[in-house]
C-alpha cells in the first residue's frame, strides 16, 4: 500500500503541475511516507473517453487510491478549471475512493488571475468525492523551473506555502491513523 497517491491531471508528461506535486511527494518521502504518481497519461485515451470502468488500469488505479492514506491532486488551469481529462479519470474511479482522505489540491497557471480555480473548481470536486480538501496551493508557471525537478519551485514564498501544505497533509494522515488505532 502506498501512503500518498499523486494524481496528475496534466496531459503533458513534463508538466509544471506534476513537478510541483512530485516535489510535495518528495517532501513526504523525506518524512518516511511513500508516494506514487498516477498520471492521466498512464491510461489509454479510449478508457477515459468511453468510461471503461472495468479497464484493468482504471481498476488498479481505483484500488491504489482507495487504499492510500492521502492524496495530492495536481492540474494546470484550463479554461478557469482543472483539465477535462482529469475529470474523465475521476468519473471512472469508484464512488467512495476519496472517502475520509485528506487531499492536497495543487493547480498551476499562467497568472495569478486563476488563483480561485482551486476554490471554485477543484475543491467542490474533491468534496463531491467525499475527500477532505486542504487549503491547497496555486502556483504561477513562472515560479516552476522544469529543469530542476529536485527543487522546482523558484519563488521562496511559494515554496514555503507548498512545504506548509505538504506538512498539513502529513498531519492529517497522522491524525487519521491515530483515530483508526482508537477504533
Amino acid at each position: 500500500m502506498t501512503d500518498i497517491i499523486i494524481l496528475s491531471g496534466s496531459p503533458s508528461r513534463k508538466s509544471r503541475s506534476l513537478l510541483a506535486a512530485a516535489y510535495a511527494g518528495e517532501l513526504a518521502k523525506q518524512q518516511g511516507y511513500t508516494a506514487e504518481v498516477i498520471s492521466i497519461t498512464d491510461f489509454k485515451p479510449e478508457d477515459l473517453v468511453y468510461a471503461r470502468f472495468d479497464s484493468p488500469a482504471i481498476v488498479e488505479a481505483g484500488k491504489a487510491i482507495e487504499t492510500a492514506k492521502g492524496l495530492i491532486i495536481a492540474s494546470p488551469v484550463y479554461k478557469a478549471s482543472y483539465t477535462g481529462v482529469l475529470k474523465a479519470l475521476l468519473d471512472v474511479l469508484p464512488q467512495g475512493a476519496f472517502t475520509n482522505k485528506p487531499v492536497l489540491p495543487i493547480m498551476t497557471g499562467g497568472s495569478p488571475a486563476h488563483l480561485l480555480a482551486i476554490d471554485y473548481a477543484l475543491k467542490p470536486l474533491i468534496a463531491n468525492l467525499k475527500g477532505e480538501s486542504l487549503q491547497g496551493v496555486y502556483i504561477c508557471d513562472q515560479h516552476i523551473l522544469k529543469d530542476n525537478p529536485t527543487e522546482p519551485i523558484t519563488e521562496k514564498e511559494t515554496a514555503a506555502r507548498l512545504r506548509e501544505q505538504s506538512n498539513h497533509l502529513l498531519e492529517a494522515i497522522r491524525r487519521n491513523d491515530a483515530v483508526s488505532l482508537v477504533k
